[in-house]
């Protein structure tokens, strides 16, 4: 089957035999199809009136998803999606730029090449870059662009000496993309003609992945559209706070510095309350005809916060007390006085092994997660039995 796209990549219309139907999988004499693979997304369009919703590269054939049933041997009219085709080219192309300012400029190799719906990203050999670095690099990528070189399909004899960027284990007949002065790279994928074709080179973010870093990009309509959503979502701040653009940054710390003291202050007086909860609990809880001062507790929320945990110290402190306490989740909390009928940790943990969960503490305070409701249900009315 001859691959149309590999020499001409702004093929969009074409003619083809149904050479073989296999299900929901149409295969053609020739197509200009692009299937998914080296990180370049599939082409859509239309095969014979019908959607093409997927295109796969099956070892040597490739393979058309339409959705409806056309027959061996038919002759078809096949129209290329577009606007699609162009993005993945400049997107792919503009990959190829970042990857040879960062590998012949800064000895910065690509490891690997991934191109999603909305953006693309490249993994590199470095355990870190700084975001001043990437913004240089991505100044140079745009006068590189800026300066329209020619971007050039040819084929070489594995065996030859062919200078490309990153050698590769293909043998025979190697197709070459390169970028005039800059960049030749084995590659089956779709390109545009130059590189003022690209459109702008937009560097987004860093990630962390293992020992390498993932640099995120767009390139073209979509770097146009991401930088008007960023300047919207910018603007929608600014109008906000009621400043300017540039104001923004420094006002957005200055919120989360001062939300950050506010958040400790209330951790402060939500713990100063529990304590005083804690201390009103106890008075007003009669102790048992064996003088020890019980309370037990159903919480509403899946977890053991630590307001809980304050109120439960505070009353177990005044002597001979014990609080419990469980989750919806099963979540378990006791906490018993100094003076107390048994080591906090040391009973939770028997409860847990013979009722279901795990957990701990010391003499006083112990938590954990019981197997279930009931379980931590089980072990509360054990915990306060014949106290």
């Amino acid at each position: 089957m001859t691959r149309l796209y590999y020499n001409d990549s702004y093929l969009r219309e074409f003619r083809a035999e149904v050479t073989a139907v296999e299900g929901e999988r149409v295969y053609l004499s020739e197509s200009a199809f692009y299937p998914e693979s080296g990180g370049q997304l599939s082409d859509r369009g239309m095969i014979g009136g019908l959607d093409v919703l997927d295109v796969i590269d099956e070892d040597g054939r490739v393979a058309h998803v339409v959705n409806g049933h056309l027959e061996p041997g038919e002759s078809v009219s096949c129209a290329v999606d577009w606007r699609r085709r162009l993005g993945h080219m400049r997107q792919h192309t503009g990959q190829h730029l970042l990857s040879a300012v960062l590998a012949e400029e800064h000895g910065i190799q690509t490891v690997s090449f991934h191109m999603g719906a909305e953006t693309c990203t490249i993994d590199v050999d470095r355990p870190s870059l700084e975001p001043e670095f990437l913004a240089a690099v991505e100044k140079r990528v745009n006068e590189v662009a800026m300066e329209n070189r020619l971007v050039a399909v040819s084929y070489h004899d594995s065996r030859e000496e062919i200078g490309l960027r990153k050698a590769t284990e293909r043998e025979g007949t190697i197709r070459v993309v390169s970028i005039e002065g800059i960049d030749r790279s084995a590659c089956g994928g779709t390109h545009v003609r130059s590189t003022g074709e690209i459109g702008p080179v937009f560097v987004r973010k860093l990630d962390k992945i293992r020992s390498n870093v993932r640099i995120e990009f767009v390139c073209g309509d979509r770097a146009i559209a991401r930088a008007r959503a960023d300047f919207d979502a910018l603007s929608r701040a600014a109008r906000a706070l009621s400043a300017t653009l540039d104001e923004v940054p420094a006002l957005v710390t200055t919120h989360l510095e001062r939300a950050a003291e506010a958040d400790k202050g209330r951790q402060k007086l939500a713990i100063e309350l529990a304590q005083m909860r804690g201390a009103e609990l106890f008075r007003a809880t009669e102790p048992t005809a064996a003088g020890w001062r019980v309370v037990t507790r159903r919480l509403a929320g899946p977890a053991i916060d630590d307001a809980t945990r304050t109120e439960g110290q505070a009353f177990a402190s005044g002597g001979r007390a014990v609080f419990a306490a469980a989750s919806e989740s099963g979540a378990v909390l006791v906490a018993v006085s100094g003076d107390g009928p048994f080591k906090a940790g040391d009973k939770l943990k028997a409860l847990f092994a013979a009722h279901g969960g795990r957990g701990g503490g010391n003499p006083q305070l112990a938590q954990g997660s019981a197997a279930s409701r009931e379980a931590a249900e089980r072990i509360l009315a054990e915990l306060i039995a014949g106290l």
